[in-house]
């Protein structure tokens, strides 16, 4: 007996961790995902995942370190497909915490602007240089 299109006789409870990093859009690939688990980057109700088979369904908590950020997020559903960024946001609530600001500055030092002369010149300065050196 076949099913018709677009039906689903049961419905998935349950999902492969990296499969459902990949469609939330954490993870930019499938393979990154598992090498994120594999390397220890998640966590599933707070413990190491250890496996990227390891099974999560609706409510588990994943905490991943990936791209330099900490984000905490709760499943809220199963993902079918990787769809865009507005149905993959559908899939988790994101628990992060938001970062927290000093008094002394906004921005953290190594994104200041940088002074003048400092690092490497523009296009324009370049031009320059070039123009002085062949006695322009």
């Amino acid at each position: 007996m076949t099913t018709p299109v677009g039906t689903d006789p049961k419905p998935e409870t349950s999902q492969r961790l990296d499969k459902w990093l990949w469609f939330a859009r954490l993870a930019k690939s499938r393979t990154l995902a598992a090498h994120a688990v594999t390397e220890g980057k998640i966590k599933v109700n707070r413990v190491r995942a250890e496996k990227a088979s390891q099974l999560v369904k609706v409510g588990d908590v994943i905490t991943s370190r990936l791209a330099r950020t900490v984000r905490v997020v709760r499943v809220a559903a199963i993902g079918a497909r990787r769809g865009p960024a507005v149905e993959a946001q559908r899939l988790y609530e994101d628990l992060t915490p938001p970062p927290e600001r000093s008094l002394e500055s906004s921005a953290p030092a190594a994104w200041a602007g940088r002074a003048s002369g400092a690092g490497r010149p523009t296009k324009r300065d370049r031009r320059r240089i070039e123009d002085l050196k062949r006695g322009g």
